[in-house]
């Protein structure tokens, strides 16, 4: 009496190839999940300083008397989130400042600079490229993140608001 023995199963060649094909698709889909992160990344961060800009009217025309004020004190009148106005001002990938400065007179009048800049920018986990700003002008401006210093005056690219 024969007896046949049939060995079902992948051989090692076919498991290599769909071991490569899946290392070719992950070598495709990575960069790109990562690009998407962080421009996701900049569009929270430019969400936040539109907030951070209509906060700031708002303090200034009601608790501030005109002045403007910082991010925990835009925290304290329930303007912007306990997130981005926590002492560190960090969220999505983006550290928040937000500076008021001027004593009211003509000479001096009062005025801010928020900026976001982003965590890491020279990385493969770069959390953005571009930095951004805002002043009492209301206009959100943006430069190159080439390094992680905040924009020092609101100059630079406006984007479209």
């Amino acid at each position: 009496m024969k007896t046949n023995k049939s060995q079902a199963g992948f051989s090692l060649i076919e498991l290599l190839i769909v071991v490569a094909i899946i290392g070719i698709i992950a070598a495709i889909a990575i960069p790109n999940l990562l690009a998407s992160k962080r421009a996701a990344n900049e569009g929270s961060a430019v969400a936040s300083m539109r907030t951070i800009t209509s906060a700031e009217a708002t303090y200034a025309a009601t608790a501030g008397d005109g002045e403007y004020g910082d991010l925990p004190a835009l925290a304290g009148q329930g303007l912007v989130d306990s997130v981005l106005g926590g002492t560190n001002g960090e969220k999505s990938g983006y550290t928040f400042v937000a500076t008021a400065s001027g004593d009211g007179s003509a000479a001096d009048p009062y005025v801010y600079l928020s900026t976001s800049t982003p965590q890491a920018v020279a990385s493969v986990t770069a959390t953005g490229t571009r930095k951004f700003a805002s002043d009492a002008t209301g206009v959100i401006y943006s430069e190159a993140a080439a390094d992680t210093d905040p924009m020092t005056a609101a100059s630079g690219t406006p984007i479209g608001n």
